[in-house]
């Protein structure tokens, strides 16, 4: 804790004051974690922060970012995490927009974010002030809550407390408008006058728990339609719990942390595109939001199939235009249970049918062991080729899914590398992360180091490994820079490196555009070092080309940040 300051509290300035009141309150209704941007308009706010995070009991634990992007897409990380929200501080002007990417999908991902924008007092607005723009109402149309506070000063600290708690419980889901129990942004536009901060600043903050989430209610979905649970991105554990508990198959993309269990279809996008057995679908219930298949979406705009959408997001999912949208859901008991068996039976064959086994054939041990000279070298050979054979991105993916456990956490990028995942990765319980609210690849390395943060204190003991493609990681370079005061986090960035962006090759403007402009607009080659990335910002680096190199990576110790890069063909 700190010091108590030599000052009165009558030489305090009314920021200062203001700025205690608020993070106070935040404190005291959950929120353990500040991202700060440094600014002038905001120091009242970043040097509580710091005060508040000073000693080994301090309530806050603050992170310092110098871009706005970065810092509001690790608020984003540490809010999927540990499901309280972040606060994200920053000065007045452009470094406000800088919360927009993250706010966007905070919203659309149901993800709890604070965003406090500090700002010019209501007199040097409109008139040419420098630094000065239009932020009231600035994230209008994706926050739950916002206001424009009153100037220090102008209102007692009481009221700066209670903006504190109104907007935690706005981010939980608690209050607010849109859904009930669904997370989501906050916007608190904060005006400062000239003192800017003073020489103020000790407090003792009783850190507390966050307001519970509005309560909802249960939808009871009777038996009787052949029916299947579908769970895209932050569906979480309950898709899983349902297909169990009712028996029905359960479709669970590898970003929705449910592809697990006994009742997981591997293989569901041919599945769904054979008429015999997906064109016979009579009812969805869907978690989160689909977004890797084409397969999937077809059949949630499928006309006469009913769809029962859980609420996680900050838009109702409705390809159909008539879905029915609840808040949970269970199954009912009674139905013709022979039928039910008879249809997950069915389901169940054509998933094990379906299984991708990506091990390499055993060794040859009679071969290895032959006294017959050629026979010996031919075995040999095999083995060394099964070890200096090159990675695709299957393998990529497939050695980053059977390093990780459940207690490391796993990040995945909107690259073309997590819809190979998608296709060939069998069950496995991993808690895993994905910016799916919009599937942008802004933020990604930020939100996997808002995570790991998150998790380590926790006290977590594994890793966080983000995947992502070239084109994902050098849009978020700026996430690599940590300040070197802050607790290393343990996190694996884990680049597939083919020069540019190919996911493009599985879109339509593969078959029209011409080779050039394909390839200058959007492959958008590049021959950036890798290498010399992780050295300007002090990140270990490791290139690897062979499925035995990379998984003695992935399974040693890792005690801070590391950028694995693997080149991959284009």
């Amino acid at each position: 804790m700190t010091t108590p300051p030599t000052s009165s509290a009558s030489d305090e300035a009314p920021a200062t004051t203001a700025a205690f009141a608020l993070l106070g309150a935040l404190i005291s209704h959950g929120v353990r974690d500040v991202v700060l941007s440094p600014g002038s308009r905001s120091q009242a706010l970043a040097l509580a922060a710091a005060a508040l995070a000073e000693g080994d009991d301090a309530p806050l634990r603050v992170h310092v970012r110098i871009d706005e992007r970065v810092a509001a897409f690790t608020a984003l990380g540490i809010g999927r995490e540990t499901g309280l929200p972040a606060a994200v501080v920053c000065t007045s002007g452009t470094a406000a927009a800088g919360f927009l990417p993250a706010a966007m999908e905070a919203f659309h991902a149901g993800a709890p974010l604070l965003m406090l924008t500090a700002d010019r007092p209501p007199e040097l607005r409109g008139v040419g002030a420098n630094q000065a723009s239009i932020q009231p109402g600035m994230f209008s149309a994706w926050v739950r809550y916002e206001t424009d506070a009153p100037v220090p000063g102008d209102a007692d600290a009481e009221v700066f407390a209670s903006l504190g708690a109104d907007a935690v419980a706005a981010a939980v889901g608690a209050t607010g408008r849109g859904v009930p129990g669904v997370a989501g942004p906050v916007h608190l536009n904060l005006p400062f006058r000239n003192p800017l901060s003073s020489a103020g600043g000790w407090r003792v903050v009783t850190p507390g728990a966050a307001p519970a989430r509005a309560s909802v209610a249960v939808h009871e979905v009777p038996r009787g339609p052949r029916t299947i649970v579908v769970a895209g991105a932050d569906a979480g554990s309950d898709a899983e719990e349902l297909a169990h508990a009712a028996g029905w198959p359960l479709i669970a993309e590898i970003v929705s942390g449910a592809r697990f269990g006994r009742r997981l279809v591997h293989g569901y996008r041919a599945h769904l595109r054979d008429a015999g057995l997906g064109g016979r679908i009579e009812r969805v219930v869907v978690f989160g939001h689909p977004t890797l298949s084409r397969e999937v979406a077809a059949l949630l705009a499928r006309p006469g199939v009913e769809v029962i959408a859980v609420r996680r997001g900050g838009e109702p999912l409705d390809l159909g235009g008539a879905a029915v949208h609840v808040d949970a859901v269970r199954a009912l008991d009674g139905g013709d249970p022979e039928a039910e068996r008879a249809w997950l039976g069915e389901w169940m064959r054509a998933s094990a049918a379906s299984v991708i086994d990506l091990d390499a054939p055993a060794p040859d041990a009679h071969g290895l062991s032959s006294t017959d000279a050629a026979e010996r070298r031919e075995a040999v050979r095999v083995e060394l080729d099964a070890v200096r054979r090159p990675l695709d991105r299957a393998l990529l993916v497939d050695a980053v899914w059977r390093a990780s456990w459940p207690h490391d956490r796993l990040v995945f990028g909107s690259s073309r590398l997590v819809r190979v995942a998608d296709a060939v990765l069998g069950g496995k319980r991993v808690p895993v992360h994905a910016n799916r609210g919009l599937a942008g690849i802004d933020g990604t390395i930020a939100t996997a180091t808002g995570v790991a943060i998150a998790a380590q204190a926790s006290g977590a003991p594994g890793v966080t490994r983000v995947l992502l493609g070239d084109l994902a990681m050098l849009h978020d370079v700026g996430a690599l820079l940590l300040p070197g005061d802050e607790p290393a986090p343990r996190l694996q960035v884990i680049v597939g490196n083919d020069g540019g962006g190919t996911i493009f090759d599985d879109l339509e403007v593969a078959g029209s555009a011409p080779a050039a402009a394909l390839d200058r607009a959007f492959y958008t080659p590049h021959a950036v070092q890798v290498s010399a990335l992780a050295e300007a910002y002090g990140w270990e680096f490791r290139r690897v080309e062979t499925r035995p190199a990379l998984d003695q990576v992935l399974t040693a110790a890792v005690e801070g940040p590391q950028l694995i890069e693997v080149p991959l063909p284009r």
